[in-house]
């Protein structure tokens, strides 16, 4: 009696440039998998669903693909990869709308598109920096070089902050409210020095020695020196206020989990409840460091009207009087317009790191 001919279960998922499917059939030997006209054909002799029989199956592919299939034997199933011709995400897998009954997402393997696009430009920056590596000398050295250097300089603004963050919460223990109103001359120093050493992380994203995207970075670098050197730095009305004391803490309560993470991640360590606080305490730490200053900006407002500091007249024949707190209240929207973007780029680090829910794909 002949074996019956069935179809097997197929599970699928695709990158830009590959499809991938896997074929649930065990202790197959032989295959015949081939591609004409755009068609996969597959047949194997295999135990399935339905037990020891030859199984098989047919695809049209929405778009064209290259005709030499790759496969690899398991004890447990057939992995077949093919190339797309055209380096493009499909909207689905086969030329036919309806998704055939045997056919359903690989979610061990599944992305969506725009987590494929990080996927494909995290390999094209890994295979240019690994080129570029190779023509500058050898890798193991300039990477070890790398890490060292990056070490150095988290160690250097974690040690920064800490003392910033050590500093204001015993003398708020110590004195109470009365702490809040000479923050600025008491931590200011370090903060500048701190701030200034800051720009390092935007010029190593432009150059390339970290991952990190230059506009978020680049983002709050601006902001954060905007409110220090111009707002406060300035302004010696607004060094004595208690919103200096709010700014200050939210910054380095931030930082003192960020840097140790990083440094941690140069020698290749991974300490759970530090990577959970680094992912997580931006959540409320971010909003209320932008509400806090907003409302420095909000209070210095009326000192730079009085004063005129940085006020200008425009030249003949407009003469018109342009006050720098025209400049602030622009300055007031772009702060939030950057919380839009920080906590954006921040989020997706987030979910990237400890993953979603998977969404049911049809």
């Amino acid at each position: 009696m002949e074996n019956q001919v069935l179809t097997p279960h197929v599970y699928w998922a695709q990158r830009h440039r590959e499809l991938y499917l896997r074929v649930e059939l065990s202790d197959v030997q032989n295959p015949a998998i081939s591609i004409t006209e755009n068609v996969l054909h597959f047949k194997a002799q295999g135990h399935g669903a339905k037990g020891d029989n030859v199984y098989e199956f047919h695809l049209e592919f929405l778009d064209l693909v290259k005709p030499e299939p790759v496969y690899k034997l398991t004890q447990r199933q057939v992995n077949i990869t093919v190339q797309k011709k055209v380096s493009q995400w499909w909207e689905r897998l086969t030329k036919q709308e309806k998704r055939p009954l045997f056919l359903a997402p690989d979610f061990d393997r599944w992305l969506d598109e725009s987590d494929a696009e990080m996927e494909l430009r995290a390999k094209e920056e890994e295979r240019l920096n690994k080129l570029r590596l190779e023509s500058q000398g050898s890798p193991e050295t300039l990477i070890s070089l790398k890490k060292g250097y990056l070490f150095m300089y988290n160690l250097v603004q974690f040690l920064g902050f800490s003392w910033i963050f050590v500093n204001m919460t015993v003398r708020f223990f110590i004195l109470g409210k009365e702490s809040f109103y000479d923050t600025f001359h008491t931590v200011a120093d370090m903060m500048y020095f701190c701030q200034m050493l800051a720009a390092v992380e935007s010029i190593n994203a432009a150059i390339g020695v970290t991952k990190t995207p230059v506009i978020p970075s680049l983002s709050q670098l601006l902001g954060r020196n905007f409110i220090l050197f111009i707002v406060f730095g300035t302004v010696e009305e607004m060094q004595s206020k208690a919103v200096v004391f709010f700014v200050f803490y939210i910054w380095s309560t931030v930082e003192i989990f960020r840097y140790p993470f990083y440094m941690l991640s140069c020698i290749d360590m991974d300490w759970k409840v530090l990577t959970w606080l680094r992912y997580t305490v931006w959540i409320p730490l971010y909003p209320m460091g932008c509400l806090a200053e907003a409302v420095s900006v909000i209070q210095s407002i009326p000192i730079f009207n009085e004063t005129g500091r940085f006020s200008f007249t425009l030249p003949y024949p407009v003469k018109i009087k342009v006050r720098f707190s025209f400049f602030l209240q622009i300055y007031l929207i772009l702060l939030f317009l950057g919380l839009y973007v920080n906590f954006r780029h921040l989020y997706k680090q987030r979910r990237r790191r400890f993953g979603q829910k998977k969404k049911k794909i049809h």
